[in-house]
C-alpha cells in the first residue's frame, strides 16, 4: 500500500549523537498506540541531548496538515514528561483543544494500568496512580509516583502562566500564537534547569492571528535562531487539489490514518484553503496580519451609505516616529453601521494647515480627537487660535487600547464599513499587535516597511469618537 512521505519536505536540525526519544516512543507504544516512522524520527530529534543531558533543540516548532497524528507528537512529549520528574504547560488557543488532549493523557495512563485517585491522602505513596483534576479549561494531570512530573492544560491568554515555573512549554495551535500571549509564556520555563519550548500547528490561514509561528519558520529555516528545530510537510507553492503525488507528499498518514478518498471529500471551491490546510502550504498572502484582506474586503460597499444623522467624528494621528500625520472621519449609518474613510495623510513637517483647513470647511462636525506626542499640543493650540470652537478629546492610553480592541471586534463582527480605499487597506491588511500597557492591552503595527500605521491608527479614533458618541451636535468650547 502506498504511504505517505515519513520524510518533511523542509527541516533545520541540529546534529546530535543521543536521544531519549526510543524511550519514549517506547512508553507510549506500550499503551496500544503504535508511533508511525515519521513521529519516531520526530520525537529523537525533539528528545536529543548533550554531553550534559541537556535538550540540543530548547525550541522546537512543526508543522502538518490536518488529521495526520501531529499532537499524537505532543501527547508522547507529556508522557516522557510525566515519568521524567517534569512539568508541562501544555496551551491551546481553543479550551476545548487542550481539554480534550488532557482526556487523551488520562487515556494513555489508564491504558498503562495506572489508576486515577480522586482524592490521594497526604504521604501515602502510589506506585501507579496519578491525579486528574477535570475542571474544564483548568485541567491538570500530575504522577503520584515518585518524582512523578505533572502536565497542566491551558487556554492561552495574554496573562497565561505568569507566576508559575515549568520545564517545558507546549503551544498547540501554534498558528494563533500572539506576540502579547508570547510576551507573557516565554518566561515560565526560564528558571527550568534543561527547559524547551514545542510550537505545533498549521500554516495560518486567511483569519489566523499568530503571528509567532510565521517568524519563528523563517527565523529558524535562514539560520538565526540557535538551539532551534523546524519541520514541516508542504507545497512550495499552490498546487492542483487534485494531485495525489502532492498528497502523498505532504501528509505522511496518508494510506495509514488517511486515506484518499477523505482527501477528495475535501476539495471544494476554495483552493487556497485547501493547499493550506491539506498541502501545507504557507501563503504570503496572509501569514501575519493581525487582521486579513478577506476580512476587510467583506466589509466593502459600492456607495456611501446613508447617514443616521449629520454628525461626522475625525479621528488625528501623529505617527510614533514623528515622520507621518495621518486624519479619517466616520459617521452612522441608516444600518446601524460605522462607516471609516481615510482623509489624507502627509509628512509633518508639512504643518497643519491642511488639517485645519479641512476642519474649517466640516460643517457637521460633532468630535475630533488627537493622538500623538509628536504633534497633540501643537494642533490642539492652533486649533485654538482659529477659533475653531470643537475642543478636541485627547484621548488617554487606556481610552486607545479601548479603541482599538473595538475597532477588532468590530471588524469581526461586520459592524463597520468602507469604499475600499487601497491605501488604507494595505495597512489594515497587513498589520501586528503591539504590546500597549501591562494588562494585555494592544495597539497595532505596521508588518510592511512602506505602509505607515498613523493612517490606520486615524480611522480607529475617528470610529471609537463615533462609536462612542451619542447623535447630539456637542458645543464644547475652549
Amino acid at each position: 500500500m502506498k504511504k505517505g512521505s515519513q520524510k518533511p519536505t523542509q527541516a533545520k536540525i541540529l546534529p546530535f549523537t543521543k536521544s531519549n526519544g526510543k524511550k519514549a516512543i517506547d512508553l507510549y507504544n506500550k499503551t496500544g498506540r503504535k508511533a508511525q516512522k515519521w513521529q519516531t524520527d520526530l520525537t529523537r530529534q525533539i528528545l536529543a541531548i548533550n554531553k550534559e543531558g541537556l535538550y540540543v533543540h530548547t525550541k522546537v516548532g512543526y508543522s502538518i496538515p490536518r488529521r495526520n497524528g501531529k499532537n499524537e507528537i505532543i501527547a508522547i512529549r507529556e508522557l516522557y514528561a510525566l515519568f521524567n520528574s517534569e512539568k508541562v504547560l501544555h496551551t491551546a488557543h481553543r479550551t476545548t483543544t487542550s481539554s480534550s488532549a488532557a482526556r487523551r493523557l488520562s487515556e494513555m495512563l489508564d491504558a498503562l494500568g495506572y489508576i486515577e485517585v480522586q482524592r490521594p491522602k497526604k504521604g501515602q505513596t502510589y506506585e501507579k496512580g496519578y491525579v486528574f483534576a477535570k475542571q474544564f479549561g483548568l485541567e491538570r494531570i500530575q504522577l503520584l509516583t515518585e518524582n512523578g512530573g505533572k502536565v497542566d492544560f491551558r487556554t492561552r491568554t495574554s496573562k497565561g502562566g505568569l507566576g508559575e515555573g515549568f520545564d517545558v512549554l507546549i503551544i498547540d495551535e501554534a498558528q494563533e500564537y500572539t506576540e502579547d500571549q508570547e510576551s507573557s509564556l516565554k518566561y515560565v520555563v526560564s528558571d527550568s534547569k534543561n527547559p524547551q519550548i514545542i510550537m505545533c500547528g498549521t500554516p495560518p490561514t486567511m483569519v489566523s492571528s499568530g503571528t509567532i509561528f510565521p517568524k519563528y519558520r523563517k527565523d529558524t529555516l535562514e539560520g538565526k535562531n540557535i538551539d532551534s528545530l523546524w519541520a514541516e510537510w508542504s507545497v512550495p507553492e499552490e498546487t492542483d487539489p487534485y494531485d495525489k503525488d502532492a498528497w502523498y507528499k505532504t501528509n505522511p498518514s496518508l494510506g495509514l490514518i488517511l486515506t484518499e478518498r477523505k482527501i477528495m471529500a475535501e476539495i471544494g471551491s476554495d483552493i487556497l484553503d485547501f493547499n493550506i490546510q491539506r498541502l501545507g502550504y504557507w501563503s504570503e498572502k496572509n501569514l501575519k496580519s493581525a487582521i486579513a484582506e478577506a476580512e476587510w474586503k467583506k466589509l466593502y460597499v459600492d456607495t456611501v451609505p446613508e447617514a443616521k444623522s449629520k454628525n461626522l467624528y475625525i479621528g488625528i494621528k501623529y505617527g510614533n516616529d514623528g515622520v507621518n500625520t495621518a486624519m479619517s472621519l466616520a459617521f452612522k449609518t441608516k444600518e446601524g453601521k460605522i462607516f471609516l474613510e481615510s482623509i489624507d495623510i502627509r509628512a509633518t513637517r508639512e504643518g497643519n494647515e491642511w488639517i485645519i483647513n479641512f476642519i474649517k470647511n466640516c460643517k457637521h462636525l460633532s468630535k475630533l480627537c488627537i493622538d500623538g506626542q509628536q504633534g497633540q499640543q501643537i494642533l490642539t493650540d492652533e486649533l485654538k487660535a482659529n477659533k475653531i470652537i470643537k475642543k478636541p478629546v485627547l484621548p488617554t492610553v487606556q481610552e486607545i487600547i479601548t479603541a482599538n480592541a473595538s475597532f477588532e471586534q468590530a471588524v469581526i463582527k461586520e459592524k463597520i464599513c468602507h469604499k475600499g480605499q487601497e491605501s488604507l487597506k494595505e495597512i489594515v491588511s497587513n498589520c501586528e499587535h503591539r504590546n500597549i500597557g501591562s494588562k494585555g492591552g494592544f495597539g497595532y503595527k505596521s508588518i510592511k516597511i512602506d505602509a505607515d500605521i498613523a493612517l490606520m491608527d486615524s480611522a480607529i479614533l475617528a470610529y471609537w469618537l463615533c462609536n462612542t458618541s451619542k447623535d447630539i451636535v456637542q458645543q464644547a468650547r475652549y
